[in-house]
């Protein structure tokens, strides 16, 4: 059992500008053992990359998220996050409860229909303004923020304040600590009077069934919901607007996908969960897991204290797990690929960013059937989330 530490190397590793994966995970892989990381902030990490071993790692409970509170944890700036992901049960329990209760399958499916609607009055929208157009300003973007909205229960007139407040609050935005904190008090207090409001006149919004779960429970903390509230907002638009880009381009650069999925689309649900796998979305390794004990992960010996990263883009093409993970099977069979994480920290939004992402493919492949790309896609170089920041179309 291996336990050597390595000379560390720079982490996270250079990629292509489109929705791909370094080549240098494909070695980290084929080598055995983890690999020893530093990522510009932190003390250094292991890094797990077979989908073995990020399973391990993400389900095991002798790893601890809250262990990287009180540590100088390897992250991609100085910036540190906190809330639900770095929290263990039963606090991380607690926190996840009443967003799990909320996003239940029978809740959002309700949704399917609108959602639908909206995309396709998106594209029309779309289409009049005329090509070419950027697919993100005009579809990627806006669909998402009002999905999240109107199941939070924000009220519409208040939409368009949301993309500077999320934009803020990226790790990566280039702010001040002041600006941070400033942006992050200024949406705590938008949904202290949004709780307040629903807390005295209940309705059928998320906000209200996390207020009335966390006085029913007398937990967690007031701050600690507000924050959910903001957190939810935030991850519920960002990642998917990022994946609905690069699933749009990764189809759109290979015709024969649009016109199988044109001719066969009850596929899209399969499609879906093939682009989940094959798309590689974070930058980086995910938040770090502190080992609680000494571990072995894939021969190698995890000291207790010690962090350790793991790359779900890399684990979703790992050979022993998927056969032909480098292409996109659309019809792919048995895909439990970890694009919304394992274990307790399990996207709980996953019902309905599936939704959103197959309804966003289903409307842009029926109602714009010459849909192709027309021009050279601008990429988020900038975020933890990696996607097109532009992405020109034409039809």
């Amino acid at each position: 059992m291996d336990s050597v530490a390595q000379e560390p190397v720079p982490y996270p590793f250079e990629a292509g500008p489109g929705p791909g994966l370094a080549p240098a995970y494909a070695a980290a892989m084929a080598s055995p053992g983890l690999l020893r990381v530093r990522m510009p902030h932190g003390e250094p990490a292991w890094l797990a990359t077979r989908y073995d071993d990020v399973r391990l790692v993400m389900g095991d409970g002798r790893f601890s998220r809250a262990a990287a509170v009180e540590r100088d944890y390897p992250r991609l700036t100085e910036y540190k996050l906190a809330g639900m992901l770095s929290a263990d049960p039963p606090e991380h329990t607690w926190l996840r409860a009443p967003a799990a209760k909320a996003f239940t399958r029978h809740r959002v499916e309700r949704l399917r229909g609108w959602v639908r609607g909206l995309a396709g009055s998106l594209v029309d929208g779309m289409k009049d303004a005329g090509p070419p157009a950027d697919l993100m300003a005009h579809f990627a973007m806006p669909l998402p923020v009002a999905v999240i909205c109107e199941l939070l229960g924000v009220p519409e007139a208040d939409r368009t304040r949301f993309g500077d407040w999320s934009a803020g609050l990226m790790p990566t935005a280039p702010l001040t600590v002041e600006e941070r904190v400033r942006i992050g008090a200024e949406l705590r207090e938008y949904f202290a009077d949004l709780v307040r409001e629903r807390r005295a006149e209940p309705r059928d919004d998320l906000v209200s069934t996390l207020a009335r779960e966390r006085d029913a429970q007398d937990r967690p903390s007031e701050e600690d919901l507000l924050d959910l509230c903001g957190g939810l907002l935030i991850a519920g638009h960002e990642t998917t607007t990022a994946e609905i880009g690069n699933f749009a381009h990764v189809l759109l650069s290979r015709p024969e996908l649009v016109a199988r999925l044109r001719a066969e689309p009850d596929l899209i649900g399969s499609a879906v969960e093939e682009l989940l796998r094959f798309v590689p979305l974070s930058a980086g390794g995910s938040f770090p897991n502190y080992a609680k004990e000494d571990v072995e992960v894939g021969g190698v010996l995890v000291r207790a204290g010690e962090p350790v990263l793991v790359s779900v883009g890399a684990a979703n093409r790992d050979a022993a797990r998927f056969a032909n993970p480098d292409e996109v099977v659309l019809d792919r069979e048995d895909n439990r690929h970890l694009g919304f994480g394992h274990g307790a920290h399990f996207c709980p939004g996953a019902q309905l960013a599936r939704l959103e992402l197959q309804e966003a493919l289903a409307v842009l492949l029926t109602r714009i059937p010459g849909l192709h790309l027309a021009g050279e896609a601008t990429w988020n170089t900038g975020s933890l989330v990696h996607g097109p920041l532009r992405l020109p179309v034409g039809w």
